[in-house]
């Protein structure tokens, strides 16, 4: 008996299947996904792009596909959480670890300040952008951007939750932004700015996951 013919979902996830496996050879502009896959080259452009949006593949600057943040996720978890220990420890503040997806910000993880007054938020949750210090890095923000080609780091008072403050640090891989590490406090503990404050050791904590990461990525 014949079997069926795929459906169109079906079909779908097989051209999904077939340029993650193009790009696990190496990176590959929509052409060359077209090429490896034998799609053509504006459905492999499109499927591509969405699966960038969604966390499977990530584009770098110069157009080309890669694997994206979906597949790095637990080896990032892993070599974030002593970076972002040490940086709670050294400043007494919460330290967490944002990725974008979608128009949201969710939280991969988070080690909390010890202090009975303290910003937090769990693993899990997720903000709309470009709320906050981490949401206006990830959404790239204009602002934001300039901000971080001044500092390293880009900051927030009182703009999401009044009260509280936040510096923010992108964790780069290949050249590529794919989290970003946050410092969250109270403002009542704030002597200058978050950023003035706390800055320089967001960022070498951002640094040093990104490295660590580089290190273990494949």
């Amino acid at each position: 008996m014949p079997s069926p013919e795929p459906s169109g979902g079906n079909r779908t996830l097989e051209r999904i299947a077939a340029i993650l496996d193009a790009v696990g050879q190496s990176s590959a502009s929509a052409s060359e996904l077209a090429r490896r896959t034998g799609l053509s080259v504006s459905t492999a452009h499109r499927l591509a792009l969405s699966m960038a949006e969604h966390g499977f593949l990530r584009r770098g600057e110069g157009g080309d596909f890669r694997l994206g943040q979906r597949f790095v996720q637990s080896a990032l978890e892993k070599v974030s959480l002593p970076a972002l220990t040490g940086l709670r420890d050294s400043t007494g503040e919460s330290a967490q670890l944002w990725t974008r997806r979608a128009d949201e910000r969710v939280c991969l993880m988070s080690v909390d300040s010890h202090q009975e007054l303290r910003a937090t938020l769990p693993p899990g949750s997720r903000l709309p952008l470009p709320a906050g210090s981490s949401g206006r890095l990830l959404a790239g923000e204009p602002a934001a951007l300039e901000e971080l080609a001044e500092h390293g780091w880009v900051e927030s008072v009182g703009m999401r939750t009044p009260g509280l403050g936040s510096v923010s640090a992108p964790v780069r891989l290949r050249e590529q932004t794919i989290a970003a590490v946050c410092l969250a406090m109270p403002l009542a503990r704030v002597a200058v700015s978050p950023g003035a404050d706390f800055g320089d050791d967001v960022v070498a904590a951002a640094r040093r996951i990104g490295q660590d990461l580089e290190r273990s990525a494949p």
